[in-house]
């Protein structure tokens, strides 16, 4: 049985807060959407869901951000949170605040960037990509101390190779799930968790670093969607 306590709550404070957010962001959006199940397509797109046309013809860069806070619907976010839950809080033991919440958001930001790329016209939502970032970060951690603490290490990356076939699975057996997030978040996680397992200090490099690689994608894409209307 799932409990909280205040210990708990300050243990990981920005797993819960993380998921605290994206809570409060689902229930607004089931109230636009009157619907707490599925939520409304357009309403999605009004609350800042990635939509290529939007953010690569109109500019709408912000949309990368917000994406990551709505779901599409209840199965949507129990899974993204259940995950979040799980893996948040083990990131949290291993990783300072910065680290973590660095590449949880430029996890996302990049997953959401592949995504757009894949599918520049469709409509993309979920927190999958930072989550996805932060496993990629645990599995960074081990990699970089693996000699260190080898038992552990080959222990967790036998199971984070079956957790990723399991995903990588269901994800091209359902066309729904975008696999492409998934793998963007997780590549930009792993770098980001072996970089700053290795020396916590290269945090602000590695920020840097992210910027002008987000920057560096957004302008190919941008360029890659005006290529397409000419």
């Amino acid at each position: 049985m799932l409990t909280l306590n205040k210990h708990e709550l300050q243990r990981y404070p920005l797993t819960y807060a993380i998921i605290i957010v994206n809570v409060f962001v689902y229930l607004l959006s089931a109230l636009w959407s009157q619907n707490i199940a599925d939520m409304d397509m357009e309403t999605l797109v009004n609350m800042g869901a990635l939509f290529g046309p939007y953010v690569l013809h109109k500019g709408e860069w912000w949309r990368l951000f917000t994406a990551m806070f709505l779901h599409g619907g209840m199965t949507h976010i129990l899974m993204n949170m259940f995950s979040l839950y799980i893996i948040g809080r083990g990131a949290e033991m291993y990783f300072s605040k910065g680290a973590y919440l660095s590449i949880y958001f430029f996890a996302g930001l990049i997953g959401g960037l592949a995504s757009l790329y894949v599918h520049p016209e469709s409509v993309g939502v979920g927190a999958s990509g930072a989550i996805f970032g932060i496993f990629g970060a645990l599995g960074g951690f081990f990699m970089a101390h693996r000699e260190k603490i080898a038992t552990e290490a080959r222990a967790f990356m036998k199971d984070f190779s079956i957790i990723i076939g399991i995903n990588l699975v269901i994800g091209l057996s359902i066309p729904a799930v975008d696999v492409s997030a998934h793998i963007g978040g997780l590549l930009a996680g792993f770098i980001g968790g072996f970089v700053l397992s290795k020396n916590p200090k290269w945090l602000l490099p590695y920020g840097l670093a992210m910027c002008v690689l987000v920057f560096l994608m957004a302008n190919f894409l941008s360029g890659e969607y005006v290529s397409t209307l000419v």
